[in-house]
């Protein structure tokens, strides 16, 4: 019998009796794990000549790449812009997501002052996930220097502008060291030259808040944004003069080599099951799912703090207290991945590459994250076919078990 694996090599695992996402396909192949990583299985068979050390039986469950949510506000009591033990919130809702397939996040801080800027960001850090968490790929800031008019929840007497270009994000935000994404109106005066020194600093820029037009948002994009902030909220509505920011999903005047996503906050409350399938028919490529969650995720209905401002929860809808105005979700991912499947009839491939695949693509993390290709991590769920989690594992260790 062949050795079970080389020496030193760690231990070799083979999942079996399961279908994998690989490549745009489910299709039925064993899964190969070594030391955190996806393996090949043919140099295991002909040059190392080894068998599995572990064999597990998925009992037919689909195995498809964690998700990736890159706008969520916080949950379970804690919202993350705040200073209210921020680094006790960040790991309690890194632990309670792994139960919603998230295998990576990037924490959302709204609109703030620039006092709490600079104590939150330097301890919100980035790392890899494990078994006390998902793991943290940087911080989403989205705010301040948005329009005031497409401000929805955000707090408007802290809405700043970069008059001063570049030097105004330094002095409101402060260290940048664990920033991944960032949200802005390119309408703004100086907004071309911010984005084009954020995109330098390998952080990726995303327009949103805004009541910029098309020419306006394809000349963001011309200078690196590649992401719009949960379309159709909180910007113009399409118009067939001017489709707005909407119209960057089938614009001919971007890049050949620039792609731009879109976020959708598919819970059906905060976009239409029928602007779902407009967008998913129009431009299914760039949909990255978000879930836009806020600090009452995870907790009963009532009145709870965003911030700044005060909200009202019942069921998944939340509201500034007393208006009609949304305030984020209480949603989680793995729903919005379950409800955009069940509107769109995308079927269970486009709906989990949504939230896993594409946010990795955009935030340029897609060599390791995001899929199941050979050499990439090994964070990855099993779902039913409802796409309901049963099991979350994170470099290759199981990290979640649904108890159902």
């Amino acid at each position: 019998m062949a050795p079970s694996s080389t020496t030193g090599a760690g231990t070799l695992y083979q999942y079996i009796n399961c279908r994998i996402l690989r490549g745009g396909k489910i299709f039925r192949e064993d899964l190969w794990v070594r030391n955190g990583k996806i393996m090949n299985p043919e140099p295991l068979f002909f040059d190392e000549k080894v068998i599995a050390d572990v064999r597990i039986d998925c009992h037919n469950l689909i195995i498809s790449p964690g998700l990736i949510e890159v706008q969520l506000n916080g949950g379970f009591g804690y919202d993350f812009s705040t200073d209210v033990d921020i680094e006790k919130g960040i790991s309690k809702v890194a632990k309670e997501v792994l139960a919603f397939g998230i295998t990576s996040f990037c924490p959302t801080v709204i609109t703030s002052s620039p006092t709490l800027y600079h104590k939150v960001l330097p301890l919100i850090k980035k790392c890899e996930g494990s078994s006390k968490g998902a793991g943290v790929l940087g911080v989403h800031i989205e705010g301040p220097f948005i329009n005031k008019e497409r401000k929805g929840c955000h707090p408007v007497q802290l809405i700043q502008d970069f008059d001063n270009g570049f030097s105004d994000i330094l002095d409101v935000y402060g260290d940048l060291s664990n920033v991944t994404l960032v949200t802005l109106a390119p309408e703004k005066k100086n907004a071309l030259e911010v984005i084009e020194e954020f995109c330098k600093r390998g952080i990726t820029v995303s327009v949103g808040h805004s009541s910029a037009n098309l020419v306006e948002g394809e000349a963001a994009v011309r200078s690196g944004a590649r992401f719009i902030t949960h379309l159709f909220n909180a910007m113009l509505p399409f118009h067939h003069r001017d489709p707005h920011l909407v119209g960057l999903l089938t614009s001919d005047k971007l890049p050949q080599n620039r792609k731009v996503f879109y976020g959708l906050i598919s819970d059906c409350i905060h976009t239409h099951p029928a602007a779902l399938r407009i967008a998913h028919r129009v431009n299914p490529d760039g949909i990255v799912l978000v879930s836009d969650a806020i600090g009452a995720m995870g907790l009963p209905d009532g009145t709870y703090q965003l911030g700044e401002q005060t909200v009202e929860v019942q069921g998944y809808e939340v509201y500034i207290k007393d208006t009609n105005i949304l305030a984020g979700g209480t949603a989680t991912l793995d729903y919005c991945v379950r409800c955009f499947a069940k509107e769109t009839g995308c079927g269970p491939v486009l709906a989990l590459e949504a939230a896993s695949l594409h946010p990795a693509q955009l935030l340029g993390i897609d060599d390791r994250k995001g899929t199941l290709n050979f050499g990439a991590d090994a964070d990855f769920i099993f779902l039913d076919d409802g796409l309901n989690v049963k099991a979350t594992y994170i470099a290759g260790e199981c990290v979640y078990t649904s108890s159902t």
